[in-house]
């Protein structure tokens, strides 16, 4: 039934992602820790490179996302995306200082910034609206399967190398460059008359106008401001990884903490999109945002490494409830000439929260503690419940 009612391209997009963050995760699982332990960086260090590193990434899409709705092409940008991840993952292997750590990861998240609003526009071209939650949730279901995957992979490979980072870096690189073989070769978007082409001749014109803005309209704006609002509440992961270790968790187990947040994840992200088209988004996301708070609580209040895991586990319900919900939400919210910019939008916000809101928590980790940081973190998502309860019902049938 599944394989009838979602297209193919859906399929092979999330099969792309899986592979992608089978190599993503062997890295990041293990680099807030490598970091600390081999060369020598602070939390707030930490916090600085991933916050940059993943608003980068957030940011770079709006322009990947309204260059492909201009040019009407949205594999081509795609595929460049996931070649630059596939590319950094060597440079991680080879540094030697913070500084060289800091330009991989930026290469990295680049070539994510690139992708990931043609993607997720692509993926709305080809559903319908009636299967698009179940479209969002499979593909983040199957990148959620990766993420699972690679923490899995990267801990025993630690394991049976001695605590090789490196040696796990440079076989990090395979999945990647499988990935974009995959995306290059089993991709096909639907052919539009003028693709390639700009949507005006004559003279030059910038991608993104003031027009196209207004015609995004209310809805599309309040589900931008609540994403908003949540991004800041969801410092980097790298902190999960980093408060395991501060709870009593082995270096070379941290990685545990991500395959329990990625089980969770991965288990609801697809019956969640199913569900949201049957019953509608809302309940679904204030579920989503109200264990956003709870995942915060328990990590705030752990004393060991099954405390910091089941805080983990938490932090991947929420993920579960909210992601594949929100990109549906923007999706039927834009215009379908708009979806790229739609999504670059979105995430350029979530972008400059995410810097915003790793600096902090770096920076309360240093300077108050690790509890503070997860404490501060659940009132931020606290106010995006506020505000969802008080504005929700103006997203219109985005949310309900």
């Amino acid at each position: 039934m599944i394989g009838k009612a979602i297209p193919r391209t859906v399929w092979t997009l999330g099969f792309v992602s899986l592979f992608m963050d089978v190599s993503s995760e062997m890295v990041h699982s293990l680099l807030p820790l490598f970091l600390i332990t081999v060369l020598g960086t602070t939390a707030t260090r930490v916090g600085f490179i991933e916050g940059i590193a993943e608003g980068t990434a957030l940011i770079v899409k709006i322009f990947s996302g309204a260059l492909s709705d201009w040019f009407r092409n949205r594999k081509a940008l795609a595929v460049l995306g996931y070649g630059l991840g596939a590319a950094s993952k060597p440079l991680f292997a080879l540094a030697a200082t913070a500084n060289l750590v800091f330009a991989a990861r930026l290469v990295d998240r680049v070539g994510k910034g690139i992708r990931g609003a043609p993607r997720d526009a692509l993926i709305a071209d080809v559903t319908s609206p009636e299967i698009r939650g179940a479209a969002y949730g499979l593909r983040q279901s199957l990148d959620t399967v990766g993420a699972l995957l690679g923490p899995v992979l990267a801990l025993v490979l630690m394991k049976t190398t001695g605590g090789n980072f490196r040696m796990v870096f440079w076989l990090a690189a395979a999945p990647g460059f499988l990935a974009v073989a995959l995306l290059a070769g089993g991709v096909r978007e639907p052919r539009h008359p003028d693709a390639g082409k700009p949507r005006t001749s004559g003279k030059a014109r910038a991608p993104i106008l003031i027009a196209d803005l207004k015609r995004l309209g209310e809805a599309f704006w309040l589900v931008v401001t609540l994403g908003t609002i949540l991004s800041l509440a969801r410092f980097s992961e790298a902190f999960l990884l980093m408060r395991g270790q501060s709870a009593g968790l082995a270096a070379a187990d941290a990685p545990l903490l991500m395959v329990a947040m990625n089980v969770v994840y991965f288990a609801t992200a697809y019956p969640v999109g199913y569900l949201s088209d049957k019953v509608g988004r809302g309940g679904l996301l204030a579920a989503g945002i109200i264990a956003l708070v709870i995942a915060d609580l328990t990590l705030a209040a752990a004393r060991g490494p099954w405390m910091a895991g089941a805080g983990a586990a938490v932090w991947g319900l929420q993920m579960g409830l909210t992601q594949g919900i929100f990109s549906a939400m923007v999706a039927g919210a834009a215009p379908p000439a708009l979806r790229g910019t739609a999504f670059g939008l979105f995430n350029l916000a979530g972008g400059i929260a995410t810097i915003a809101a790793s600096l902090l928590a770096g920076s309360v980790w240093d300077r108050i503690g690790a509890p503070a940081t997860f404490e501060i973190g659940a009132c931020i998502a606290g106010s995006a419940m506020l505000f969802y309860l008080l504005l929700g019902k103006r997203m219109g049938r985005t949310a309900y």
